[in-house]
């Protein structure tokens, strides 16, 4: 945990926001995996973690603006647990470092809030994501679960406060990528053909693991790319192949890393392969080198697409004018995504919120149809303090080729025959994160590399 300060001038701030009424911020629970006591790892819920910092199921956390009170509600474990667990720091020390002096048993949180309702006075809770707090919700505010209306001020002043990263939360973040780097200096340095998928992914998450760290999100490593959130890990490296490896840690306090690395399984990249990998990187750099605060993501993602089809056109794959291509959205081909999202305690970082909220404002909503822009998660003016990734990348995806080439879309910028040799490609992404500062920004984390010589370089001695 942070020092006790931290949680109770996260909670005052909060305070200053909403000025009335209660707010319930809901911990997690243990969910079973195939019966009651055999669970999942269990992961607190973020924004609880935020404002109060402990890591344990089954409590809540409750902020009396009105009698200016902080409660946590939970049980302190009786002797039925204390025989399976042995003893362990109380529910009161725990909350005595989040600066909470006030415990409670978790049924009394039910008979708060109905006091609260009879008195008329707001009960404000964000978004609910497990089924059990829906459910939960639901019984303490009796209300039917289509009523669970969360409170969007809530949500406001959430956002407004985790988005402005703090120093000490920088610095959690930049521990997440130091493992997180190191797991991908690993995966460089131990490919070989005939290693299966899932064989990589053990082995950088035993390395994670042996720094008591975990995965922040469930990795891609896969020899097709194209599939932009693949989970298949069955397949064998060969001669050939791109591995892609989107991978990141999180710390035991919860904060992520989020980088993506691809690399041949060869020596050496093929010629088509080194075309396609230095057109992404040129985005990513073009786009890396205009963030800096008061610059809109959503124009930094249209720079980085407008890159894209530069290279893709010197390599015959695309045609016609840059920018004509981009208005027209023809880019969507090689480029389904959006070019990063917020990160921080969440590696989406409050993805649970809604994006309309994290990554968008009212005066610019998200585009929600049209191809492409509806994947990018992330189009606001950019401020100091925001911490973000960049992932540009050429994702070559049959299915899609085949139905556009059949509607004729966007023939004129596309050259499909060329295409048809490309099919199999696979994809490639390059992904980094990065701190907004108020003149430009400053990469989080060691450098890793990423340029095809400083790749192939580690390759060509790990196949030595």
């Amino acid at each position: 945990m942070f020092s006790s300060s931290t949680y109770q001038n996260r909670r005052t701030q909060l305070k200053h926001e909403i000025t009335h009424g209660v707010i319930v911020l809901l911990g997690n629970i243990e969910n079973p995996i195939n019966f009651e006591h055999n669970t999942y790892p269990f992961r607190q819920d973020s924004s609880f973690l935020y404002y109060f910092g402990i890591q344990a199921p089954y409590i809540a956390g409750l902020i009396d603006i009105d009698e200016n009170r902080e409660i946590i509600f939970g049980d302190e474990l009786d002797m039925d647990a204390l025989v399976w667990t042995g003893r362990q720091e109380t529910l009161k020390d725990k909350s005595l470092k989040a600066g909470v002096s006030e415990t409670l048993p978790f049924k009394e949180l039910e008979n708060y809030l109905q006091k609260a309702k009879f008195n008329n006075r707001p009960i404000h809770f964000l978004p609910p994501y497990q089924s059990y707090n829906k459910i939960l919700l639901s019984r303490l505010l009796d209300r039917h679960l289509d009523e669970l209306l969360p409170s969007e001020k809530l949500i406001k002043a959430v956002v407004k406060q985790r988005s402005i990263k703090e120093p000490q939360e920088i610095e959690q973040i930049e521990e997440a990528l130091r493992v997180s780097t190191e797991m991908h200096l690993l995966a460089m340095k131990i490919a070989k053909p005939g290693m299966k998928e899932y064989e990589l992914v053990n082995a950088i998450q035993k390395y994670a693991a042996d720094q008591n760290f975990t995965f922040a999100y469930p990795p891609i490593v896969t020899v097709h790319g194209e599939i932009l959130h693949n989970q298949f890990r069955e397949n064998s490296f060969k001669n050939g192949d791109l591995v892609l490896n989107d991978s990141g840690a999180e710390t035991p306090m919860g904060y992520a890393g989020d980088l993506t690395r691809t690399f041949p399984v060869s020596a050496t990249f093929t010629d088509r392969q080194k075309d396609l990998y230095n057109v992404v990187l040129k985005s990513f750099t073009d786009a890396r080198d205009m963030m800096k605060s008061g610059v809109n993501f959503k124009d930094i993602h249209l720079k980085a697409a407008k890159t894209l089809v530069e290279g893709l056109t010197a390599v015959g794959l695309m045609k016609g004018n840059a920018e004509d291509a981009v208005a027209n959205h023809a880019h969507t081909m090689f480029f389904q995504c959006g070019l990063g999202h917020m990160m921080g305690l969440d590696v989406h970082d409050m993805e649970d919120l809604g994006e309309q909220y994290v990554g968008y404002t009212e005066a610019e909503p998200k585009d929600k149809n049209t191809f492409g822009l509806k994947s990018l998660r992330l189009g606001k003016e950019l401020e100091a303090g925001f911490v973000l990734t960049v992932e540009p990348g050429i994702y070559i995806i049959p299915d899609l080729i085949d139905m556009w080439k059949a509607e004729k879309k966007n023939q004129e910028f596309i050259n499909y025959d060329l295409l048809e040799d490309y099919r199999n490609f696979s994809g490639i992404r390059i992904e980094d994160n990065f701190l907004i500062e108020e003149n430009g920004f400053r990469l989080l984390g060691p450098e890793l590399v990423k340029t095809v010589d400083e790749i192939e370089e580690i390759r060509k001695q790990s196949l030595s």
